[in-house]
C-alpha cells in the first residue's frame, strides 16, 4: 500500500502547525535586518588582541572535537607495550594534534594525529628509553577530567620547530634520534 507524505508527517513528533506540503508557503521567515550591529561585547570575545596564554590554557582552534574522530583510525596502527593502553596513546596524541592545528589557524587534519603518536613512538617499534619517558606521562591520561595538566605537558613537550614539520619529516628526524622533537 502506497503512504504519501502526510501520512508519515501524522507520525512524525511534530507540531500541527509545521507545513508537511515543501510547496506550502514558511511558517516563519527572519527579519531582513538587524536594529543594532553587532559587537564584541561578550566575555569570552578577545578580537583586537592576542588570545590568553599560560598554564593550563590549551590551544585554540575551530572544529577542535573532530580530532577524536580523526584519531579512530589510527587506533589499528598502534604499537603499544605490554601495560600501555591504546585510548592513552591516543588522546594524549590528541593534545599535540590540537597543538599542532592551532599554530596553523585551522581545524586538527589525520597529519596532526600522525605527527602526535609519532612523536612519542606509537606507529613504530620505539626505544626502551622512549617508552619508558611515555609510559610515565600517558599512563591514564584519557582521563582527562584528572590528568588535564599532564595531557598539557605532553602536548607542550614537543617543539614548535616540530610540530611545523611534515608527517615524513617528523618520522625521519625522530628515526636517528627520538629526542629530537623535545629539543626547542
Amino acid at each position: 500500500m502506497f503512504r504519501s507524505e502526510a501520512d508519515y508527517a501524522a507520525e512524525m513528533a511534530a507540531p500541527a502547525s509545521i507545513p508537511v506540503d515543501p510547496t506550502r508557503p514558511k511558517h516563519y521567515s527572519s527579519p531582513p535586518r538587524r536594529d543594532r550591529s553587532w559587537r564584541a561585547d561578550r566575555a569570552g570575545e578577545t578580537l583586537g588582541v592576542a588570545h590568553p596564554t599560560g598554564p593550563a590554557l590549551g590551544n585554540q582552534g575551530p572544529d577542535q572535537g573532530y580530532v577524536l574522530k580523526l584519531a579512530k583510525q589510527f587506533s589499528d596502527r598502534l604499537v603499544l607495550r605490554p601495560g600501555e593502553h591504546a585510548a592513552d596513546a591516543i588522546d594524549g596524541a590528541c593534545c599535540v594534534a590540537l597543538r599542532r592545528a592551532s599554530l596553523y589557524g585551522r581545524g586538527p587534519i589525520a597529519a596532526d594525529v600522525e605527527v602526535g603518536l609519532t612523536v612519542f613512538g606509537f606507529l613504530s617499534e620505539a626505544s626502551d628509553e622512549l617508552v619508558e619517558l611515555r609510559r610515565g606521562l600517558f599512563d591514564e591520561v584519557h582521563h582527562t577530567t584528572i590528568h588535564y595538566f599532564t595531557a598539557r605537558r605532553i602536548a607542550d613537550m614537543v617543539s614548535e620547530d616540530t610540530l611545523r614539520m611534515a608527517p615524513a619529516e617528523v618520522t625521519e628526524s625522530c628515526s636517528g634520534n627520538w629526542k629530537i622533537p623535545f629539543e626547542s
